[in-house]
């Protein structure tokens, strides 16, 4: 065999090989099962909010039912709901009984109630201490805080609880005095119709309002007798509103007064408000399932001037912010799942899901705090199924 010869048939053995070789590759590729379509989220840098939303009812924090001090004829009352009525102005007018309003026990009654009327006017007046002194100590608090900021040992976070906490108890101080007003106005009546036991006659006995607000509901419309303690009509100061939000108990741990609060969906702008009581005492309520819930109401004082539009019984939105984080890597929540004891994630790497254990923080419903095992950047498969394992390869949708 010549050379050239020899040469011609080692590059026909190369070229078969060559050609086997690919045809080889063909067959395999071809073997290889498809790509898994999936989701890709991506883990990144930012802050996280933990929020709790609820359902709630506006109310007027000053709001008062004005009661018949003494048994008469009450005459018709011409006010109507949302009629405008100022502290001290008439609003309904008793013409007394000649026989009961003379015996000894009207007179005890009447008595009984001037001297329930004085213990109310007392304790009113110690809530207005108590809550006098809580305010200035959260207001040197605040000072302190801001202080130790300025002195770069403090931190922005404790100046706005400090601030939080001081915008609280200003909130109750003005609570204890509306309390404190209204109760010295039941002692003046009370003592009004107590000095009309003594008189006699048929003079008749005025009652007014204890506040400056409007009529929110009329009790007695016509003309009638009444006995004491009978509901005459509700009065309430419109520029007072708060509103009550029943959260679940678990939700509502959560909650501390100060929150910020969003409230929206009402009929008009977003405004803000803030948290200014949890109540101690829980309530069982059935759900639209019927199912018993413990639930606990959230008092929550509005912002600004944007709820001008709302009135008494109003239904509103509310999302009460219970934590924001600093700057963290986050994930999408969907992208977490269980894996044995503790949390895992499927990272996307030279184009296949590799498991990978992560370390979870602050978990909100849609994004995660994830301590360690991820970093900003890195691919996640979101929603991940059954098809989806280690070492699978995917592709994004």
């Amino acid at each position: 065999m010549t050379e050239s010869s020899k040469s011609t048939f080692g590059w026909r053995r190369i070229l078969w090989g060559a050609g086997a070789l690919v045809a080889l590759a063909l067959v395999v590729m071809a073997l290889l099962p498809d790509p898994v379509s999936v989701d890709l989220g991506e883990a990144s840098r930012g802050t996280l909010r933990l929020l709790v939303e609820e359902d709630g009812v506006t109310r007027f924090r000053d709001r008062y039912v004005v009661t018949a001090p003494l048994a008469g004829t009450a005459a018709r009352i011409p006010l109507r709901p949302g009629d405008g009525v100022k502290a001290g102005e008439e609003v309904a007018r008793l013409t007394p009984l000649p026989s009961p309003l003379m015996d000894p026990r009207s007179r005890a009654e009447a008595e009984g109630r001037v001297a329930s009327a004085r213990g109310a006017v007392e304790r009113a007046a110690a809530d207005v201490e108590r809550a006098a002194a809580a305010l200035e100590a959260a207001e040197r608090e605040t000072g302190r805080q801001r202080a130790l900021l300025q002195q770069t040992s403090g931190s922005t976070f404790a100046v706005d609880q400090a601030a939080a906490v001081e915008r609280a108890r200003r909130g109750e101080l003005e609570a204890a005095r509306s309390t404190e007003r209204i109760a010295g106005f039941e002692e003046s009546t009370a003592r009004a119709a107590l000095s009309r036991l003594g008189q006699g006659g048929s003079e008749a006995l005025l009652v007014a309002s204890p506040v400056t607000g409007v009529v929110l509901r009329v009790h007695q419309e016509s003309e009638g007798v009444v006995q004491p303690g009978t509901p005459l009509l509700e009065v309430g100061d419109p520029t007072r509103l708060e509103v009550v939000v029943d959260l679940l108990t678990t939700d509502a741990v959560q909650v501390r007064p100060g929150a910020a609060v969003a409230l929206q969906r009402w009929g008009g702008a977003p405004f803000t408000g803030w948290v200014r009581r949890v109540e101690p005492s829980a309530f069982t309520r059935l759900s639209s399932l019927g199912v018993e819930e413990q639930r606990v109401n959230v008092i929550i004082d509005p912002e600004g001037e944007g709820w001008a539009g709302l009135g008494d019984g109003f239904r509103v939105e509310a999302e009460i912010l219970v934590l924001e984080t600093g700057e963290v890597t986050r994930v999408p929540a969907s992208a977490v799942f269980r894996s044995g004891n503790g949390w895992a994630v499927f990272r996307v790497q030279d184009g296949r899901a590799r498991l990978v254990q992560v370390e979870v923080g602050v978990r909100t419903p849609e994004l995660v705090e994830v301590l360690a095992g991820v970093e900003p950047g890195d691919q996640v498969v979101v929603y991940p199924g059954d098809q989806v394992a280690d070492g699978v390869r995917v592709e994004g949708r």
